[in-house]
């Protein structure tokens, strides 16, 4: 158990550091930008993203699983063999897809979207697309052979450029007359970042020793084999994504708010609400990425103490993170976005989003055990019955004049509850895991008493954002002491495991 908490707490830590350095980015661009930039590049975004998937077809989870195979196997002329197929199937995808999505952009800004000034924004996006796919290739061979600094240095690096480009070149470019010109800039930043990120992965293949032996040739149907399956599966989610920013806009259309202010709304909640409320998911992510092996491993032993424990262990530690996130988020969301984006507008909007949000910190890891359990399809359902679900509910909400944007943002937290409570129902099923509906109780529980008292213990707003949180933090503390949640005996543990990390 100690070998399993001890992975996580690494792993961890380099996802908080990937997760701040984003975060820091998105604060920077949101003050230099401005709102309607914010907007337009937001929105963007999903279909960069579902663009990207396309052209990429799969092919990084293909090289990283059939090269970790051939790795094992000591057979390095075919993992070169592999690698020449992998760049010559992704230049195809390119060339066959990049002139198609290139003409569809003029139909997403103005049809879709209802922004023609999203059409540059959206093109500079297309230009990366290449970059970023050669990028997820080899990203996908340095995973295969377990060269994890890689990839996570590549991220790094990309961030950082990202910031320093936001933060010292896009203050003198942006055009206050021409929100779309700023959009496109600080996508242009992007594509330079993604750039030097692919130059670093690039140097650090051409390091890898090559065996010089006579050139074979790796056939192209165990790649697509593995590619296509895995490539649906993202697509779904990457077009559900694409499909978010068009139902909001074409529903707040229906509810008499305009494009423009519609995108606003869009890019405001997507840029400043949710990274910030996604922001502690990275302790729950790097639970489910560690949940995995470990799972499997227990399952593989027919040990079910051990698989019982790793999962209840794994719960507990997500619902803990979900009742700190919600409460602070809930009682000083509005505070601390004012404080770190400058934002003033969006009142209320913490309020709705916080208290659902909860159920999401423990989705990442019910996946993760689904997973592990061969319930991989069970979970991919739930995933799209969730996305399918918010898109019908916001359009539905955001379209009825009065509720408009607040029922866009109900229609998020309505996506997350159900799939979470989806993946509850499966995993229920499976008498093994000894998880059921009762495991986040308590702290949701907590989370509902402290929100109430908070305010008559101690009034908000008093001191800084950080105390005032800080005072919260204690009471939950406290709180979860007294409902047997926490225990002493887990804070010496945790200490031990920091000091051996």
């Amino acid at each position: 158990m100690s070998t399993f908490l001890r992975g996580t707490m690494v792993l961890m830590g380099a996802v908080f550091l990937s997760k701040l350095f984003g975060f820091v980015f998105r604060i920077q661009f949101v003050r230099i930008a401005g709102e309607e930039a914010v907007g337009i590049y937001s929105a963007a975004y999903p279909a960069f993203i579902f663009f990207l998937s396309l052209i990429q077809l799969g092919l990084p989870i293909a090289v990283a699983k059939i090269t970790a195979e051939l790795y094992a196997g000591k057979k390095h002329a075919e993992i070169q063999a592999l690698m020449r197929k992998v760049w010559k199937l992704t230049w195809v995808s390119i060339i066959l897809f990049g002139p198609l999505l290139y003409f569809t952009v003029p139909f997403v800004a103005t049809n879709l979207m209802e922004n023609a000034a999203m059409s540059q924004t959206l093109i500079i996006g297309l230009l990366t697309i290449p970059i970023a796919a050669f990028s997820g290739v080899l990203k996908g061979y340095f995973q295969g052979l377990a060269k994890v600094e890689e990839t996570a240095w590549s991220s790094l690096i990309e961030q950082f450029f990202r910031i320093g480009l936001v933060t010292w070149l896009l203050p003198y470019v942006v055009n206050q007359s021409s929100p779309a010109a700023t959009a496109a800039a600080a996508m242009t930043m992007a594509l330079i970042a993604e750039l030097v990120s692919f130059l670093y992965l690039w140097w650090k293949y051409k390091r890898v020793k090559t065996i010089k032996e006579n050139k074979v040739n790796y056939p192209s149907s165990p790649i697509l084999q593995i590619a296509l399956p895995s490539a649906g599966s993202r697509l779904f989610g990457s077009f559900t994504w694409f499909l978010e920013p068009i139902v909001f806009i074409k529903a707040l259309s229906v509810a008499g708010i305009g494009a423009v202010a519609a995108t606003n709304l869009y890019g405001m909640i997507s840029a400043v609400f949710i990274p910030l409320l996604l922001f502690p998911a990275f302790i729950p992510y790097a639970l489910s990425i560690v949940l995995v092996p470990a799972v499997s491993d227990a399952r593989a032993r027919s040990n079910r103490s051990m698989l019982q424990e790793r999962v209840s262990l794994a719960m507990r530690v997500s619902a803990i993170t979900g009742c700190f996130a919600a409460t602070i988020f809930y009682l000083h969301g509005e505070h601390i976005v004012r404080v770190l984006f400058h934002v003033t507008e969006g009142k209320g909007y913490m309020a709705l989003l916080a208290p659902v949000f909860f159920f999401y910190y423990i989705q990442s890891p019910l996946h993760a055990i689904l997973q592990a359990m061969h319930e991989a399809k069970a979970a991919m359902m739930n995933s799209i019955y969730g996305g399918l679900g918010k898109l019908f509910v916001m359009f539905v909400l955001a379209s009825q004049p009065g509720v408009e944007e607040k029922g866009a943002i109900l229609a998020i937290g309505f996506g997350v509850c159900l799939t979470s409570f989806l993946h509850m129902a499966t995993l229920r099923q499976k008498k093994e895991a000894g998880i059921g509906f009762t495991f986040f109780a308590l702290p949701y529980l907590l989370f509902i008493i402290v929100t109430i008292l908070r305010p008559v213990i101690w009034p908000l707003g008093e001191m800084p954002w950080l105390a005032d949180s800080m005072v919260t933090a204690a009471l939950i503390f406290l709180g979860l002491l007294v409902f047997g949640q926490l225990q002493i005996s887990d804070v010496r543990l945790l200490r031990k495991l920091i000091k051996k990390t």
